[in-house]
């Protein structure tokens, strides 16, 4: 009797491998693991208020070519070296895509970028992108969009994301309880902050809901909460808020919570007007804020890639320009680096009044 009232839109159940035989096919490795752990207790600290540096989540819009992905990682392990004295790097590693209405999915959804969702192979490849990465001594960043993804993948991720059309979401802040990492919820699309606020308050409690156990099982998870929930201003709502006093009324709405006030800065997006060229000169004034004497900005955001601009997606993939975004439009690596130097100089002789207060 069934038949005639369940699935009735659905045209197939493929196989799925479980967390566990990806994780088999492609296994944590001494290097790897000691790699993202140091990333984590790094941005725990930094949110505790134990280490006084600036992190940065950098990286693509999105993976779409590992080859290039990891060309990009091994440049910004070289650079993460040079800068350690005042930043924390963290690399950008976007697997999933939420789109407003259509559009690709991203890398785990449709790895062959030509609608044939071949989501096994995709996952699989995901995960050993983000071991290579690991393997570098690298840290990674991730937005969490499917509540199964991070029993695949989710042991070699150091800071997490709730995007801004998710921070509202009950299944996404009961997942961010159970994360082991830090997790940045993002203001929503129209400028509030009051999702992403509710979201981390949410997400530091415990939760228990339905989910996958590593064996691929339905299971009921039951989580302790995470407490490294802290607040990622995108801009919104048709302007920009990493201002001093949209920071200010963050900082308030975090205090008002009684949150700790640990605030991102994501120099994209609508911070930006999604126009890249202006993403250095959004770095350029949080800095100052920093200088002017600002404690509640921990980190900032930038997305950035080998090539400037962004692309189509052709029908013919050998047509795809080397190491430019297929999503969001990116800064190029020359400009990455001038951003990131120029940050460098100027925390240099903040870090250290950071340290003492």
């Amino acid at each position: 009797m069934t038949a005639r009232t369940e699935n009735l839109n659905v045209v197939g159940f493929d196989h799925m491998p479980s967390p566990a035989e990806i994780k088999a096919r492609v296994p944590m490795t001494p290097r790897a693991a000691e790699s993202v752990l140091a990333g984590r207790r790094a941005l725990m600290e930094i949110l505790d208020r134990k280490d006084p540096r600036l992190f940065v989540i950098v990286g693509p819009c999105s993976i779409h070519d590992p080859v290039a992905g990891l060309d990009y990682a091994r440049r910004l392990r070289k650079l993460a070296d040079e800068l350690q004295e005042t930043v924390q790097v963290v690399m950008r590693v976007y697997f999933e895509k939420p789109r407003t209405s259509t559009g690709w999915k991203g890398f785990i959804n449709d790895p062959r970028m030509d609608d044939s969702f071949h989501i096994e192979e995709g996952m699989e490849r995901g995960r050993r992108f983000l071991l290579d990465v690991a393997e570098l001594g690298l840290p990674a960043a991730t937005e969490a969009l499917d509540p199964i993804a991070p029993q695949y993948y989710g042991d070699l991720v150091s800071w997490t994301a709730i995007g801004a059309r998710t921070a509202e979401s009950q299944t996404h802040r009961e997942m961010a309880s159970g994360l082991s990492t830090p997790v940045g919820f993002k203001n929503s699309t129209d400028g509030s902050q009051e999702a992403a606020v509710n979201g981390i308050l949410s997400a530091s409690r415990p939760h228990s809901f339905l989910g996958l156990s590593d064996t691929g099982a339905s299971a009921i998870i039951r989580t302790r909460g995470n407490g490294y929930g802290h607040l990622v201003l995108r801009g919104g709502g048709g302007r920009p808020n990493y201002d001093t006093v949209s920071i200010s009324l963050a900082e308030q709405a975090l205090t008002k919570a009684k949150l700790p006030v640990n605030i991102v800065v994501d120099c994209s997006h609508a911070n930006s007007w999604k126009k890249p060229e202006l993403q250095p000169l959004v770095m350029r004034d949080v800095m100052h804020q920093l200088r002017e004497g600002n404690h509640s900005v921990v980190g900032v955001m930038i997305e950035s890639f080998l090539e400037a601009g962004n692309q189509p997606i052709p029908a013919d993939l050998s047509q795809l320009r080397y190491g430019c975004s297929v999503t969001d439009a990116c800064v190029d690596w020359a400009t990455t680096e001038e951003m990131l130097r120029n940050t460098h100089a100027l925390l240099r002789d903040v870090v250290p009044s950071r340290r003492k207060s």
